[in-house]
């Protein structure tokens, strides 16, 4: 009866999650296209201010990954819209270096905070512990290429397990970088296929 009863929990937890990405994705599309829209009249004058464009993707990333509760959608539209109008792949590295700098956040919480991490949420820091543990770098690259597990929970458990921080940036770099150069050349190849972006 009792583990009826958590696997219930378990599944309405995964729904919840699954239902948080999809509003998350619809959110950043949203956004992209309103900044699309925005932008597109002064297409022209912005080629100018490319640098801008740049720094700004960096900073949003860094912001939007720097918090455990992120506004990740934000700094999703914002990357999409700037590989609209700059280099995609250029924009992905910018969004990725940030990215991977705002994780250190969570890796150095982790380091100061294992017990509370552990203590809050068992099931999932013993799975992503495992997985580290194992694997290593590698377990942090993918939980940083993959789209579904918060990555938040992956720093923490790397700070906690005194993971090196330079083995950390590099894992979390090399998983974030191909993300999002997939990320920017779906949202730009998506236009050609929908007129009204």
């Amino acid at each position: 009866m009792i583990s009826g009863y958590l696997n219930k929990i378990r599944k309405n937890r995964w729904v919840k999650l699954a239902a948080l990405f999809l509003i998350l994705i619809a959110i950043s599309f949203g956004l992209a296209v309103l900044f699309n829209r925005l932008l597109h009249p002064l297409e022209e004058r912005i080629q100018d201010f490319a640098w801008l464009a740049y720094l700004i993707v960096f900073g949003t990333s860094l912001l939007s990954n720097l918090t455990v509760i992120a506004p990740v959608a934000v700094g999703a539209a914002v990357m999409m819209t700037a590989a609209d109008f700059y280099h995609p792949v250029v924009v992905a590295l910018f969004a990725a270096i940030g990215g991977t700098l705002g994780e250190l956040g969570g890796y150095y919480a982790g380091s100061l905070g294992k017990n509370v991490l552990a203590n809050e949420y068992p099931e999932a820091y013993d799975r992503v512990a495992g997985w580290v543990d194992r694997y290593g770098m590698w377990a942090i690259s993918f939980l940083a290429f993959q789209p579904l597990i918060p990555f938040d929970i992956a720093g923490l458990v790397a700070g906690a397990s005194k993971m090196p921080a330079p083995k950390f940036v590099l894992a979390c770099f090399l998983g974030k970088f191909p993300k999002y150069i997939i990320l920017v050349y779906f949202f730009t190849q998506l236009k050609h296929f929908m007129p009204y972006m």
